[in-house]
């Protein structure tokens, strides 16, 4: 295997166990809310913890994969949300969970800046597009594969056999540093370091060095958090709000949500050859307002066929943007700081846009459906108009990173 596919491969794995990891939560909350006898306010917190765990994460491993290397600190930032996993199983209150979800958040947070800028740096600009694209849908399959491991555990073993599970990955960090090497443009631009005592990397004050940096990095950021709103928003309210809305029951929903998980997947892949087909700008652009268009639409949506199309319309268009990000953003930093700026934007957009289901659950209690579409519809066109003042990062930038350098201490 050649190494850009070792690449794709193990940030995939690593998407796919990250995935597995904070779904685990999600099918274990009622009993954890029994057994610990908690309201669902204080069990909610333990998403919201694991959030923040992952903006902070996100930031500290960023830096130090930007400073130390790709491969070594992809494979720290596993083996640490592999052990927070692993120690919720042995929690014997609410308030150890909340500290083992936040070491969890740690480790996820750090995984998958780093896992893109891997691809990002093997992979031609013609095709990173559709690298980036392989990489996103891991989160999909950790999404199944922690729904098939808490059907067969949860009912018979309990919910804390369930995350010591979660030590596996423990088994894949030691496979990547074994027999992944690690990134050459980063090793390159070390030895440039190295030569040029002036420069610095891995400092998040350089991702608003300048007004145009600093620009990009909250334009980005937006972007991030808009698509962490729509996913969340979608799916956490929109299975009770058709069931409220369409009779449907949870058996339906589920299919629903199966429906909507395969336009999701097929989306990934169809946004990461867009991407490089037409280039980013255009791509994202036809997609956001693709979204916009068809979340608002879907309010109008009835029957069983016309819900569950149309779940997949919406996965396909709103999710599908996910493929893009790792690819987009790496784009606009140069090798010195770009973990450092994935892991940041990002992770900075999970946590903001993680909140959205609060507001999206406000308007569900104070009005109806057709208004929460209708704010989530906006999020997109408030994307759109974003993405559309980013201006492209031209290859002789590289002087003004350097010259910000000396300014960044």
């Amino acid at each position: 295997m050649n190494y850009r596919n070792k690449t794709v491969v193990a940030s995939v794995a690593g998407l796919t166990l990250e995935g597995m990891d904070i779904m685990f939560i999600s099918f274990a909350m009622s009993m954890i809310i029994a057994d610990f006898h908690i309201d669902l306010a204080t069990g909610g917190l333990i998403s919201s913890i694991t959030n923040i765990g992952m903006l902070v994460g996100g930031v500290l491993f960023g830096i130090l994969a930007d400073k130390f290397g790709r491969v070594r600190i992809f494979t720290y930032s596993i083996l640490l949300f592999a052990i927070g996993t692993a120690l919720t199983g042995f929690a014997t209150s609410i308030e150890q969970i909340y500290a083992f979800r936040f070491i969890a958040g740690l480790g996820a947070g750090g995984e998958y800046g780093i896992g893109m800028a891997l691809v990002a740096e093997a992979w031609p600009k013609n095709k990173q597009g559709r690298a980036s694209s392989y990489v996103s849908i891991g989160a999909q399959f950790g999404v199944i594969l922690a729904a098939l491991l808490s059907a067969i555990i949860l009912p018979t073993l309990g919910w804390r056999a369930l995350f010591f599970v979660g030590i596996i990955p423990v088994i894949f960090a030691y496979i990547v540093r074994k027999n992944l090497n690690e990134s050459p443009e980063w090793l390159a631009a070390q030895k440039e370091k190295k030569a040029s005592a002036k420069q610095e990397s891995g400092k998040l004050s350089q991702l608003f060095s300048t007004p145009r940096i600093a620009f990009t990095t909250i334009a980005l950021g937006i972007m991030a958090t808009v698509q962490i709103a729509g996913y969340n928003g979608l799916m956490i309210w929109l299975p009770s709000m058709l069931q409220q809305s369409q009779g449907l029951s949870v058996s339906s929903s589920a299919l629903w949500t199966i429906s909507t998980a395969v336009g999701m997947i097929a989306g990934m892949l169809t946004f990461g050859q867009f991407m490089d087909r037409f280039g980013a700008k255009r791509s994202f652009g036809i997609f956001l307002l693709a979204s916009a268009s068809a979340v608002f639409l879907y309010a109008f949506a009835e029957g069983s066929a016309g819900v569950l199309i149309g779940g997949a319309i919406v996965g396909f268009f709103s999710n599908g943007m996910f493929a893009g990000y790792g690819a987009l953003i790496s784009s606009y930093y140069p090798v010195q700081v770009r973990s450092t700026a994935t892991n940041t934007i990002f992770n900075f957009g999970r946590a903001v846009g993680g909140l959205s289901p609060i507001l999206v659950g406000y308007i569900l209690q104070n009005y109806d459906m057709t208004v929460a579409m209708i704010y989530l519809a906006i999020l997109y066109c408030v994307s759109f108009g974003v993405m559309l003042s980013l201006r492209k990062r031209e290859s002789n930038e590289s002087a003004e990173w350097k010259e910000v350098q000396p300014h960044s201490y």
